[in-house]
C-alpha cells in the first residue's frame, strides 16, 4: 500500500508492552493506511512488569534487552516504528528533561492522532504519569516560543487506551474502534511478548467484548458486523466536525 504521507500516529506507552495490549488494533490499521506509526516506551517496564523474568533469575540488563528485543518484533508486526528512552520504571520519573525529549519526537512526526494512557490507575502509577508528560509534551510542542528543534506542532486529537482494570481506573469509553480486520496482527504481536504471557487471554477476550458493544453501537451499519473485535479510547479535547455522525 502507498504511503499516506499526511497523515501520523504517535503513541506514548509508559513500558515496552502497554502499546501492544492496549492500542495494537489501532496501530495495525494505521499502519495498514500507509500512515506513519511510532511508539515511544517511556521505559522497558524491567522493574514493574518483567516478573516472570526476574522469576527466572535474569539480571537487570538482562531483562532490559529482553524487554527491548520483545516489544522491538511486536513493534515490527504491527508496522510501526519504535522509540526506547529508557527512563526507568516503578517509578517512572516525570521530569522536564523527559517532557523535552517528548517533545522533540512531537515535532519531528507531527502526529495527527496521539494515544496514550489514562490518567488515573490506581494499580500503576507509572500509567498516569507517561499520560501527563504525554499531554505536556503536546502543549509545549504547539509553543512557538518553546526552545526545541522542528516547527511548532498543531493540536493533534488525543486518546487514551483502555487501561488493565477499566473500572477503576474511571475509564468510560466514548470511542470504540473496529479492529476485527487487523485482529490477527495484534494477536501476533501479543505472542511476541512472552515476558507477559499471562496477559494475552485476558486481552483477546477484551478484545471480544469491546466487540460485542460495537456491534450494539454500529447504527445502521448493525446488520453487517458479525464477531467483531475492537479497542476502547476515551477523547482528551472535543471532536471537531461539520456533520453530527
Amino acid at each position: 500500500m502507498a504511503e499516506n504521507t499526511t497523515d501520523s500516529l504517535m503513541v506514548v506507552s509508559a513500558h515496552a508492552g502497554d502499546f501492544v495490549w492496549r492500542a495494537g488494533g489501532a496501530i495495525a490499521l494505521s499502519a495498514a493506511r500507509g500512515e506513519r506509526v511510532t511508539v515511544v516506551c517511556l521505559s522497558y517496564g524491567e522493574r514493574g512488569e518483567s516478573a516472570k523474568a526476574w522469576r527466572e533469575g535474569k539480571q537487570l540488563a538482562e531483562i532490559k534487552e529482553l524487554r527491548r528485543t520483545e516489544a522491538a518484533a511486536a513493534a515490527d508486526v504491527l508496522g510501526a516504528d519504535i522509540r526506547f528512552l529508557d527512563a526507568g520504571d516503578y517509578p517512572l520519573p516525570e521530569s522536564p528533561e523527559l517532557i523535552d525529549r517528548l517533545v522533540t519526537v512531537y515535532r519531528e512526526t507531527a502526529p495527527t492522532v496521539v494515544l496514550t494512557h489514562t490518567l488515573v490507575d490506581p494499580y500503576n502509577g507509572d500509567h498516569p504519569a507517561a499520560a501527563r508528560m504525554a499531554l505536556q509534551a503536546r502543549i509545549l510542542a504547539q509553543a512557538v516560543g518553546y526552545d526545541a528543534l522542528g516547527e511548532p506542532l498543531g493540536a493533534p486529537p488525543v486518546f487514551s487506551f483502555e487501561p488493565h482494570q477499566s473500572e477503576m481506573s474511571e475509564f468510560r469509553p466514548d470511542v470504540l474502534l473496529d479492529i476485527t480486520e487487523v485482529f490477527e496482527i495484534k494477536r501476533q504481536a501479543m505472542r511476541c511478548l512472552d515476558a507477559q504471557e499471562h496477559m494475552w487471554i485476558y486481552y483477546e477476550d477484551l478484545a471480544a467484548r469491546r466487540g460485542v458493544q460495537l456491534e450494539r453501537n454500529a447504527g445502521p451499519n448493525l446488520g453487517l458486523l458479525r464477531n467483531s473485535r475492537a479497542e476502547a479510547f476515551v477523547r482528551h479535547y472535543p471532536h471537531v466536525t461539520a456533520k453530527l455522525s
